[in-house]
């Protein structure tokens, strides 16, 4: 993880720093016209984007190390704090539509394989392969349009209702602007894992374990609860983990289009207005979310399937 981090934070860094945004002019803003070169120079001064590339970048390592990321340009706040503060709303985004898209996925999936070449089976399959294809704004778009604007079920965007103070917000409030950014990416993350779902499940009924099962009767729920069930358990699960990488960057996405106040707006925001130290904080803390998520598949694996536990004989 420690030679990733300082990759990913070298190759953001030279990107962010050869981009055509002015980090000066985007902290500046609206007051552009007012601000001479001496302030200009000043303020460069102050944020250390005067110095050389390699130079600003040592420089930020190094406060890294000591457990400064820094102040962000646009918040004018501690980075650490900013994230601190998005993550939380993004992650109740994230989780919720992670096991609502994996739990759907895998169930779709398993009804797909045991009904393999009924109407239900067909259905599913072009359900997954249309929405493989399927932008997250795009989807998030019309949501927002059939549910919020021409049915009025729930409200447009944003994570509160506007106008309320936060103590007098409700967690009925929360849930219902909520609701439809978690069907947004929830809709689109079922394909990838209800797909190979069901082509393993195939496999598995295919194997003659499965064939001598059925000839001693054996079918149905039963049939799968016990020779289905950890067969496929394990590449589903390796999908669902291996998916919080595009589960951040579609949550980026449905953040924009519902003007959800999560981590992927505060990435969009930091990016267009030039804010590095933000921006590289964002970096390495979704880093090393995915790369948790990898460490927990693989603590799964060892829980789920024995075969995987060293010393241990099966």
């Amino acid at each position: 993880m420690a030679s990733l981090l300082v990759a990913i934070c070298f190759i953001s860094f030279m990107l962010v720093k050869n981009s055509p945004i002015d980090p000066i002019q985007a902290y500046i803003g609206a007051d552009m016209l007012k601000v001479g070169p001496e302030q200009r120079a000043k303020i460069a001064e102050y944020w250390g984007v005067d110095q050389p590339v390699m130079v600003q970048f040592l420089n930020w390592g190094s406060a890294v190390l000591n457990g400064d990321l820094g102040t962000s340009m646009i918040y004018r706040r501690p980075v650490i704090d900013v994230i601190r503060e998005r993550f939380l709303n993004s992650l109740v985004l994230m989780v919720s539509a992670w096991l609502l898209s994996g739990v759907i996925g895998f169930v779709m999936g398993v009804v797909a394989a045991m009904k393999k070449g009924a109407w239900i089976d067909r259905i599913i399959k072009w359900y997954c392969f249309t929405l493989a294809s399927v932008p997250t704004f795009w989807m998030g778009l019309l949501i927002l349009i059939v549910f919020a604007v021409w049915l009025r079920w729930f409200p447009v965007g944003m994570g509160v209702p506007a106008g309320v103070l936060a103590k007098d917000v409700t967690l009925l409030d929360r849930i219902q602007h909520i609701i439809l950014p978690t069907l947004t990416l929830s809709i689109v993350g079922v394909a990838n894992v209800a797909l190979h779902t069901r082509q393993k499940m195939i496999d598995v009924l295919s194997s003659d374990f499965v064939v001598f099962a059925r000839a001693r009767g054996e079918q149905g729920f039963v049939l799968f609860w016990r020779h289905g069930l950890r067969n496929i358990a394990l590449p589903a699960i390796t999908l669902q983990f291996a998916a919080f990488s595009e589960l951040f960057g579609g949550a980026i996405l449905a953040e924009q289009v519902f003007s959800y106040p999560g981590l992927g707006q505060a990435t969009v925001n930091a990016g267009l207005r030039g804010d590095v130290p933000l921006l590289l904080g964002i970096v390495i803390f979704t880093t090393m979310f995915v790369f948790v998520g990898n460490v927990l598949a693989d603590i799964s694996y060892r829980v789920l399937d024995p075969r995987t536990r060293e010393g241990r004989k099966v």
